[in-house]
């Protein structure tokens, strides 16, 4: 039997704050709970970019109960104008008497304004309860307000051997449902979903979201060097929008014919392959700010060399491919000696089915990415 105190009420509003994984965009999800007297009188969680924040619906359902409540916030109250009003200006004029807050808002319109506006009021303050559950809880949000740049979770589906296909190539189906089922909840909860040109050739996916009750697509990211996507490509239906990114070299009426069937074009470099750092800047300027990467060995190789991989989600198989020339999950050249093998850190396993997921931070990974831009919020756009 849980406590009631004060982190059993912080782990409610962390868990409503992960109910709605995937529907704020760029901006975090939060979750706010208020307690008075023992009872709970409001609670909220952020559902969508532009609208109303946690608080402001716990608020809305507390009433005239708010005064004199506790506030279990799992993301420092904001205490700018965006989108919204500010809500630690909310709180204070609902007579709330004390705010607990799991994590400081890394924005840095907000990191700790909000906290120290609210304790000029009056308002008594604590922090840092469950904070590393609510810091996860925002990762693609952390990076993206101090980067820019998108947070890249490599899922792949494998084989105990490493294959993600037999030697001709046959891929369908390496996990069984529970865990396809899995990654589709994934789609749901990232704004951009990454392949390479011959996944595109090989399976023809379309690549949106399909679960059993109605589900967000993201947008589907295509890399394609030399513009060789097919027109009949079903990426190019209309089920979500398609971003094409390709290099300065690759032929423009070919580029022009793709913008026709309603895909956006970005050209990213003037080599013979396409900039990865740079085009995750191109993707994180369109608000793009988390991407499912799910390429294969190549592709996946090239974003662990650039070092643009935030997070790996490894879906084993208990199979066995084998053969000569089947493709492996990452195909790049690797180090020379065991010591240097790229490390995965905060490794956690979870089964589904028959079939089980292996979840882990690359090591080593610089504090800054390769190439980061400018914070969006810096430049001047503010989330809310």
């Amino acid at each position: 039997m849980e406590i009631l105190n004060d982190e059993y009420y912080m782990r409610l509003a962390l868990n409503m704050a992960g109910g709605a994984s995937g529907q704020t965009g760029v901006n975090p999800v939060v979750g706010c709970v208020l307690v008075k007297d023992g009872r709970i009188v409001g609670m909220g969680a952020h559902l969508k970019r532009g609208e109303g924040h946690a608080e402001v619906h716990a608020l809305d359902m507390a009433g005239e109960r708010a005064r004199g409540a506790t506030a279990y916030v799992t993301l420092e109250p904001c205490s700018h104008y965006g989108q919204t009003p500010p809500c630690c200006e909310r709180l204070i004029r609902e007579g709330v008497s004390r705010v607990v807050v799991a994590a400081v808002d890394p924005n840095p319109l907000v990191a700790g304004r909000g906290i120290a506006r609210l304790r000029e009021a009056g308002v008594e303050v604590s922090t840092g309860l469950l904070e590393p559950e609510a810091v996860r809880l925002n990762e693609a949000f952390n990076k993206y307000i101090r980067t820019g740049l998108p947070f890249v979770t490599l899922k792949t589906a494998l084989s105990l051997d490493g294959r993600i296909a037999t030697r001709t190539g046959h891929s369908r189906w390496i996990t069984g449902s529970e865990a396809r089922e899995a990654v589709h909840t994934l789609r749901h909860r990232h704004s951009g979903i990454m392949v390479g040109l011959q996944t595109v050739l090989a399976d023809d996916p379309e690549l949106t979201t399909r679960l059993s009750v109605p589900a967000l697509h993201p947008a589907r990211i295509v890399v394609d060097s030399r513009l060789s996507l097919p027109e009949t490509a079903r990426v190019l239906n209309d089920a979500a929008p398609t971003i094409v990114l390709t290099t300065l070299r690759a032929d423009e009426s070919k580029a022009e014919r793709l913008r026709r069937l309603g895909a956006e074009v970005l050209r990213c470099g003037d080599g013979e392959r396409v900039d990865l750092p740079a085009a995750m800047r191109a993707l994180g300027q369109k608000g793009i700010g988390s991407v499912l990467l799910e390429g294969g060995g190549v592709l996946n190789g090239a974003m662990l060399e650039a070092d643009l991989v935030d997070k790996m989600m490894l879906f084993y198989a208990p199979i066995i491919v084998g053969g000569e020339g089947a493709p492996a999950a990452f195909s790049h050249a690797g180090p020379s000696e065991m010591s240097a093998a790229l490390r995965l850190t905060c490794v956690s396993t979870q089964s589904y089915g028959d079939d089980w997921c292996v979840t882990g931070y690359p090591e080593r990974r610089p504090e800054d990415p390769p190439g980061a831009a400018e914070s969006p919020v810096r430049a001047g756009k503010e989330e809310g």
